[in-house]
């Protein structure tokens, strides 16, 4: 048991994923030595529901400037933030001299978007990635203060896949009540539990991703810090998230959408014990049949292939014991992850052209939230005889 980071109640403990590296921390060939470990576990709060892991990882560990995920890779995801921005501009940046803040930008395309409209910017990314007016610094009560006594009130703080990573998450609430006008919306998106539990996604839960919201568990967290859950959007982005919009209690009425969600989750039983037991059960039936698969395949003769570098790979390969022996190697088009081995497992990261010299005849498909988009890039290998395995929600060949 342990305590809640947000109400600080008890947290019963319900999958554990035993010792595991550092997601992003992929290794150069020559400097294999020990790595940063820790014990990845999730549980619940037996009080206001927040899904989150059962120990921390040190920021500084996880967010640099070598930090290798862009969001701008992925044509999906591009389109997906630069709509998000335009968003804002017609929703609720249309007064006169309007502040759009950031939380971890990333390669900052919905800020780009932002910026090219004219309006006034800002966001904190630790990473240091450009994409508009940056400050690198975590958001906090303090770093709020500084820009609001220098800017002025935001009209929007907004993060995408930021918020679930923060564990001091009431600091980012402290930033947002100083930083936002009266009337400002705190807004963000990140994996939904739901989607996790009924995609049985477990890859969704490393070190990165420290809480796993659900509409009740948010309209919780909002509580305690004088915020309301008065909006909700389902995304389809990332295996399924949803977009939830806070403002100060009281100064916006919630739309339907929000009593339709928390009602969802309740007749769902989202959240509850024994369905996060049952996903934990699900989770140890993909481990099994996902190596009883590539070592039979491998038995046969077959030559097997990783497709992308995930960070939530290194939950997959780490929990399920997969190295060189059964995928000798994974392609992706990170220039920073290619000619080094992913974490702990060590497997060889190769560049995409190497996937097609020659086609291997299986695939397995870490990237699977991007499978529509990788399958249409990737068809020639399909036409080729090859197969993709994925392991989302079960273990399957296509």
């Amino acid at each position: 048991m342990s305590q809640c980071r947000i109400c600080s109640s008890t947290v019963r403990e319900f999958l554990d994923f035993g010792s595991h590296p550092l997601s992003s921390a992929f290794v150069s060939p020559d400097a294999t030595g020990e790595e940063f470990r820790y014990r990845l576990a999730v549980g619940a709060c037996t009080s206001c529901g927040m899904v989150q892991l059962t120990e921390d990882v040190p920021r500084e560990r996880l967010y640099h400037k070598g930090y290798p995920y862009h969001s701008a890779g992925s044509t999906v995801m591009h389109a997906h933030f630069e709509e998000t921005g335009r968003g804002f501009l017609a929703r609720e940046l249309g007064g006169p001299d309007p502040f759009f803040v950031e939380i971890g930008c990333n390669d900052g395309v919905t800020l780009r978007t932002v910026a090219d409209a004219g309006v006034r910017h800002l966001a904190f990314e630790p990473t240091g990635v450009a994409g508009g007016r940056v400050h690198s610094a975590f958001f906090d009560a303090e770093s709020a203060a500084e820009v609001r006594a220098a800017e002025g009130p935001a009209q929007v703080v907004y993060s995408a896949n930021t918020l679930c990573d923060i564990p001091g998450i009431g600091a980012v609430f402290e930033g947002a009540d100083i930083l936002l006008a009266p009337d400002g919306v705190f807004v963000f998106e990140d994996p939904y539990l739901g989607e996790i539990l009924a995609r049985t996604s477990f890859d969704q839960i490393y070190d990165e991703h420290v809480f796993f919201f659900t509409a009740r568990s948010v309209a919780s967290m909002a509580a305690c810090f004088g915020f309301q859950l008065v909006d909700v959007e389902r995304l389809p982005v990332h295996g399924g998230q949803i977009r939830y919009t806070l403002a100060r209690a009281g100064r916006r009425t919630p739309t339907a959408a929000v009593a339709e969600l928390l009602a969802e989750e309740a007749a769902r039983g989202i959240g509850e014990a024994a369905g996060l037991d049952r996903f934990g059960a699900a989770v140890h039936t993909v481990r099994r049949d996902l190596v009883a698969l590539l070592r039979d395949l491998t038995a046969q003769g077959h030559r097997i292939a990783g497709y992308g570098a995930t960070a939530k790979s290194s939950t997959v390969t780490n929990f399920c014991g997969i190295g060189p022996d059964l995928v000798p190697y994974v392609c992706d088009t990170t220039p920073s992850k290619q000619g080094k081995l992913t974490p702990g497992m060590h497997i060889p990261v190769r560049p995409d052209t190497a996937f097609r010299d020659p086609y291997p005849d299986y695939a397995l498909l870490f990237a699977w939230n991007h499978a529509e988009e990788i399958m249409a890039k990737e068809q020639a290998f399909r036409d080729a005889g090859g197969r993709w395995i994925l392991y989302v929600p079960e273990v399957h060949i296509v």
